[in-house]
């Protein structure tokens, strides 16, 4: 059983992780990952050897409903390139499931850092407002599916719904960002399936997991977080499609900042 007075806490940040999956087309994981941590601690068992395991794991799950309902929302103001995501989504299941099951033997430090520099790149280049070469057009089915593989490894290593690396990529290759963001949020789910899937899998069996865990995944904060992920995510999405394409661009530049400033912050504490 969760401890009680940590389910309006997570409903609170549960809401606002769904509002910033719609608005911006990621998962929220960066979100949720922390909280499912601070959740463990308050069940006293946060030092358990597989807690960041759990971690992520359970922010998988919960985004498996955030990202449908986000994606279903999207889908409505026709903004999802479903052709991009038949090239994208068989990659993505590959990688993400390949990553989750070779997770627990990886050290995380090195990928931490790069990731780190990447996402702060990426960061800058929103808020200065950098344009791509106008002449650039996504690739073709193949390269789309080399790009969706290393989208879903790197988000099944470092706990994400792939929507900080599937943005980027998009608008690149010259997507206009409110349609980016909008098949980013449809590739999220198949992402977050097959990551929760795969952490599922790969902690089965393992002892001194928390009561009410399946696998790497503890069910009890899954319903709490669902339920208010899925109230948030279709208010996010609204949010999205009245905000101008400079303005979305910037607040993703800022979004991507503060994820590479709290992973940061997490690399200095591990020393």
């Amino acid at each position: 059983m969760l401890a009680l007075e940590t389910v309006p806490v997570m409903l609170a940040v549960g809401l606002l992780a769904g509002v910033i999956a719609g608005i911006f087309g990621v998962g929220g994981g960066t979100i949720l990952v922390p909280l499912v941590l601070w959740v463990l601690q308050m069940q006293g068992v946060e030092q358990f050897a597989y807690a960041q395991h759990t971690a992520v794991g359970t922010s998988f799950a919960v985004m498996v409903f955030t990202s449908f309902s986000s994606a279903y929302a999207q889908h409505n103001k026709d903004a999802v390139d479903w052709q991009v995501l038949k090239s994208m989504i068989p990659g993505v299941l590959l990688g993400v499931a390949a990553g989750a099951l070779v997770s627990r033997y990886l050290p995380n430090k090195g990928l931490q850092v790069f990731f780190v520099l990447f996402v702060t790149v990426i960061a800058v280049r929103s808020l200065a407002g950098v344009k791509s070469v106008p002449t650039r057009q996504l690739p073709k089915s193949g390269p789309l599916f080399g790009a969706g593989s290393l989208i879903g490894i790197l988000s099944s290593w470092i706990g994400i719904g792939g929507g900080s690396l599937t943005v980027p990529f998009l608008t690149f290759c010259n997507v206009p960002v409110h349609r980016a963001i909008g098949t980013s949020s449809a590739l999220g789910w198949p992402i977050a399936l097959a990551g929760a899937a795969g952490y599922w899998y790969a902690g089965s069996g393992m002892a001194g997991l928390p009561a009410g865990s399946a696998g790497f995944i503890y069910l009890p904060a899954v319903a709490v977080l669902a339920a208010a992920t899925l109230a948030g995510a279709p208010l996010g999405v609204r949010i999205s499609h009245r905000l101008p394409a400079a303005r979305l661009k910037q607040g993703f530049g800022i979004l991507l900042l503060l994820i590479a400033l709290r992973m940061t912050w997490k690399i200095v504490q591990a020393g």
